[in-house]
């Protein structure tokens, strides 16, 4: 489990590229400072475990699902990326729950400075509004962000300036991809709302709202 609060920006080092897996060495100071063998780590959002690791980098196995759902196929030397452990239970809660598990991923189609934020529109290539909301939380690239503007396949998110010197989204332009994780609340809320296999008197509705003292 993580926050989307991105603690450093690393460096992809080395790319191993296996047939149907990839395994990348990532530079990186400050998330090593406690790291221990298996535990997680969250690169570009993407929940991977530790398998090696020095002072100044550690390994990562890249399987093939996780290759198919999200933008570290694109990956090469030298690329840069977010990081983040995952979260402790006695620290302070910063951001919102982001599980680490891609949805999908997205296509930046338009960047607007606006004073001291800049807004990016970004396009969804599959269909995950449903599970957005307006002025809700979505982790884009491993970041936690404010949805500002909501339309059927598009998502606009604003970036203060801590946010575009802290991570790597400052550096994203136009054409640019980034990994979608959509709110965990509102996906398992649109689970049990729309869950087709559940008996009638299950289903949420207006009469079983009443039925239990709603």
């Amino acid at each position: 489990m993580f926050t989307g609060i991105i603690e450093e920006i690393g460096e992809i080092e080395r790319v191993e590229k296996k047939t149907d897996a990839i395994v990348f060495s990532i530079r990186a100071n400050e998330i090593l400072k406690d790291v221990n063998l298996g535990d997680s780590i969250s690169v570009n959002g993407v929940c991977l475990t530790v398998t090696s690791f020095t002072k100044d980098r550690f390994t990562v196995d890249v399987m093939p699902e996780t290759i198919k759902a999200t933008n570290l196929k694109d990956f090469k030397q030298g690329v840069k990326v977010n990081l983040e452990r995952a979260m402790a239970a006695n620290g302070r809660f910063g951001g919102h729950f982001v599980s680490g598990h891609i949805d999908g991923t997205g296509e930046i189609v338009e960047v607007t400075p606006k004073g001291n934020a800049i807004y990016y529109r970004i396009h969804l290539s599959e269909n995950l509004t449903r599970f957005l909301l307006l002025k809700g939380s979505v982790a884009l690239d491993g970041t936690s962000l404010t949805i500002f503007g909501l339309e059927r396949d598009e998502l606009v998110v604003s970036l203060i300036p801590h946010t575009t010197d802290y991570t790597i989204l400052g550096a994203k332009k136009r054409g640019d991809t980034v990994n979608i994780e959509c709110d965990m609340i509102g996906k398992y809320l649109h689970k049990f709302v729309h869950k087709e296999e559940a008996k009638p008197e299950d289903k949420l509705s207006y009469e079983f709202l009443r039925n239990h003292g709603f």
